[in-house]
């Protein structure tokens, strides 16, 4: 019988060694890929921070102006340029 007991105890303790082991390949595994998300969700603040940057400067009166006079051709309105309707009486 305590050869038995000897066995079964032994058999048992390598299957939680083993359980260990297993477990802290996973927790191992777990953390670089929660760094390497960290990581990436970092990048993605910068590239926003960098796209609010662009959108502000894009967003611009002067630049906006500047465009309308130049590709679209457009000028500023003026009092003699301005055709004023009137309605007619019935």
């Amino acid at each position: 019988m305590s050869v038995k007991l000897n066995v079964l105890l032994t058999t048992l303790l390598v299957g939680c060694a083993l359980s260990v082991v297993n477990a802290r390949y996973q927790a191992r595994h777990l953390l670089i890929e929660l760094e390497r998300l960290q990581q990436h969700a970092r990048q993605l603040d910068v590239d926003w921070d960098q796209l609010q940057l662009d959108q502000s400067r894009l967003a611009k009166n002067e630049r906006i102006e500047q465009i309308a006079r130049s590709q679209l051709e457009m000028a500023p309105l003026s009092p003699a340029r301005t055709q004023y309707l009137t309605e007619g009486a019935p």
